[in-house]
């Protein structure tokens, strides 16, 4: 009877080392510190290679959600998880757009037969704890959803009513952009004090530019929804990488760098248009050749990740391909 106990113990110490924690995490950060009550809505999607984990770090706060790419490691041995240098706005802020904290994450799985945890904590250095006080926080494996978005929208009701885009970040109707109409929504063309006859013979460069490199469609995605979040990241170390954006040919963000930090485009699918594209153009190659980012789209509760990279010779296509609704004949 002894022997069999221990077996037992052996194997489930086993079972708890070889528990990884690729998938999609979500709960509650709140400020360690005296007379507040200021939390933060987060969400991790993790992808575990050998010890090392990257992913995703996103999180709502007061009136916008912030993402940022992340890097780090997990022990199995010890079941921690270590993340350096997330940047997360200081809890005092008014809007998403403050102060940010450098903060230091480390967690500890913790696996039960009900469910899945990362218990644990944002700390700052501590030359700035003071500062930047502790933020406790539990994550909870969401076993019924591949991505965290679920979680905003399924278990935590009403909480998409604290969304707004940034001031940098675009809100497009793709009803506004066609080819019918050589017009830039919102665009960022960078030549500094520039005249419209300028700009117009900037954005003239670009589309010809754009026009000769061949298009290669990396993915073709299925979207349910009426809008979707687009987010785009530096693959990798960030390393001077500076894209455009086209949506349907036609550019909607112009010379904008990538990095750590989600660069986003929230986007209103147009009914009456099958198939909307998006086009990565690579304005140069980064320190290390070629361009490439991490696209992130956001269908409601659905997630979908594409890698892409663009050259001087070839733009990077991912198109949305709007699904259609049964009939209830056909339900």
């Amino acid at each position: 009877m002894k022997i069999v106990v221990f077996c037992l113990l052996i194997t489930s110490s086993i079972a708890a080392q070889a528990q990884k924690i690729t998938g999609s995490w979500f709960g509650v950060a709140d400020a360690y510190a005296r007379g507040t009550n200021d939390n933060y809505l987060t969400e991790l999607t993790l992808r575990q290679k050998g010890n090392d984990v990257e992913g995703v770090f996103g999180y709502y706060f007061r009136d916008g959600y912030q993402s940022i790419f992340i890097r780090g490691v997990y022990n199995p041995a010890t079941r921690v998880l270590t993340i350096k240098n997330i940047p997360v706005v200081h809890y005092k802020s008014r809007n998403i757009d403050g102060v940010d904290c450098m903060m230091n994450f480390n967690a500890v799985l913790m696996v039960s037969q009900v469910k899945s945890t990362l218990k644990g904590s944002f700390s700052s250095h501590d030359k700035y704890k003071y500062t930047c006080p502790e933020l406790l926080v539990s994550f909870e494996l969401d076993n019924n959803a591949t991505n965290p978005d679920s979680v905003i929208a399924n278990t935590l009701a009403g909480a998409k009513k604290y969304w707004k885009p940034r001031q940098e970040e675009l809100v497009i109707n793709t009803s506004q952009v066609n080819n019918a109409a050589p017009v830039v929504v919102n665009a960022v063309m960078a030549v500094p004090n520039a005249d419209s006859l300028q700009k117009q013979q900037a954005l003239a460069q670009l589309l010809s530019s754009y026009e000769q490199r061949k298009n290669i469609i990396n993915d073709e995605i299925e979207i349910e929804g009426d809008s979707v979040r687009i987010s785009f990241y530096d693959n990798g170390d960030v390393d001077g990488d500076s894209v455009s954006v086209f949506i349907n040919k036609l550019p909607v963000l112009t010379q904008q760098p990538l990095t750590a930090r989600s660069l986003n485009i929230y986007l209103a699918i147009d009914a009456q248009k099958p198939i909307t594209e998006i086009s990565m153009y690579a304005e140069n190659l980064g320190k290390y050749p070629p361009n490439t980012a991490l696209m992130v789209v956001t269908d409601g509760d659905k997630r979908h990740e594409v890698y892409l990279s663009s050259s001087l010779t070839q733009n990077s296509v991912v198109r949305l391909k709007k699904k259609k609704k049964l009939s209830k004949i056909q339900q």
